[in-house]
């Protein structure tokens, strides 16, 4: 009786936050196959908010069997969908949030994102997205993701990310209009957020160089070497892939990375695999509707119980000739690999052949040390 009693509730609340986005045209965009749902989180006023830079928003929906993975938990890309959409809706909100000409904020840049702990089917997943730091044309917003159990009321952090947005007109969306600021309750969070803005900036400009080369696929290659495991797959971009204005959802470009990426780490390691962290995942440019995307993955470092899979989005707009085929978003993931109780099992190393695979391995060990001092010197007891 008492989780008859819970769920009605549960259902209850839906049903009443539905009906308040419908008549104010806020709190949910669109209750997709009537199961995800989201409301503002009251904490003040909008006048307050935008005063002191609180702007907050909390989305929600349980997890079915169809987000699971091999494993049976979560699918990494899933949870990457839900963080981008709860970051469009607030950083969208905040950019509308004056008189002025109306725009659409686009994904730039996801910082680094740490699955912490695995999701499972049958939890409700809630995604808090906050607007920390806004630039004279980006914004910052920074999500924590929460799992509930709702048989036991138990909650726990599963995932952390910040995410970098830039309004685009709706007029004519390759024209990069002006965020509104936001007022800081201290002088250092500006300054601290001026900071990650100017290093975003600096990364996300190299990385757009650095990734020029084509994942090219090898005849019968050896195992454990990076094109023994190395994946593409091709998708042609459709409406509902897209925004109403005609270009991909930021969410949806990461879930088809995560894919393949997956792909590149269970061929070379042959087991279930699950996503451990990604690094920042750089968007170059924006991909248009009926444009042909291919997914490219390659394995570039392996450590004892780790893979980094290099994964590379290209577009080709067959329906433009005007335009060639460019890079549109670059990223690293890192993947683990679980035995059938979900315990790490050691992984396969790789084996580099060429100088440009032996560059790219020695590029991802050294990001991989730098990540454990990190990870230790936040461990280590402070004097």
């Amino acid at each position: 009786m008492k989780l008859f009693a819970r769920t009605l509730r549960l259902w209850e609340v839906r049903r009443q936050v539905a009906s308040w986005s419908l008549v104010t045209g806020q709190g949910c965009l669109g209750l997709r196959e009537g199961r995800c749902w989201a409301s503002t989180r009251a904490v003040r006023t909008r006048a307050d908010r935008q005063k002191f830079g609180h702007c907050f928003i909390t989305t929600g929906r349980i997890m079915r069997p169809d987000d699971a993975n091999v494993a049976g938990n979560v699918h990494g890309g899933t949870i990457l969908k839900m963080i981008e959409e709860a970051g469009v809706i607030i950083s969208t909100r905040h950019c509308n949030s004056q008189n002025g000409e109306r725009c659409v904020a686009a994904l730039a840049r996801v910082e680094r994102t740490d699955f912490l702990s695995p999701m499972c089917i049958g939890e409700v997943a809630h995604v808090s997205a906050e607007i920390t730091y806004t630039s004279k044309h980006s914004v910052e917003v920074q999500v924590h993701v929460m799992s509930e159990n709702i048989l036991t009321g138990t909650k726990k952090l599963t995932n952390k990310a910040t995410l970098w947005y830039v309004p685009l007109s709706l007029k004519n969306v390759d024209k990069v209009l002006e965020v509104p600021p936001i007022v800081y309750t201290r002088q250092e969070l500006e300054e601290e957020g001026r900071k990650r803005y100017e290093a975003q900036k600096l990364e996300r400009m190299e990385t757009k160089w650095r990734n020029g080369d084509i994942v090219q696929p090898v005849l019968s290659p050896e195992p454990n070497t990076v094109s023994y495991s190395q994946s593409s797959l091709i998708h042609l971009v459709g409406p509902s892939d897209c925004t109403l204005h005609g270009f991909v959802h930021g969410g949806v470009t990461m879930k088809l990375m995560d894919e393949v990426a997956g792909i590149v780490a269970a061929r070379h390691c042959k087991t279930n695999i699950v996503t451990a962290s990604v690094d920042a995942i750089n968007f170059h440019d924006k991909i248009r509707k009926g444009c042909v995307i291919t997914i490219s993955g390659r394995m570039t470092f392996t450590s004892n119980k780790s893979m980094e899979i290099e994964v590379l989005v290209d577009a080709d707009p067959v329906v433009d000739n005007s335009q060639k085929r460019y890079r549109a978003a670059s990223a690293f993931f890192t993947y683990v690999s679980l035995n059938q109780e979900g315990k790490p099992l050691p992984v396969p190393q790789l084996v580099p052949e060429t100088e440009d695979e032996k560059k790219r391995f020695e590029d991802g060990k050294g990001r991989y040390l730098q990540m454990k001092a990190k990870r230790q010197a936040h461990t280590e007891p402070q004097p």
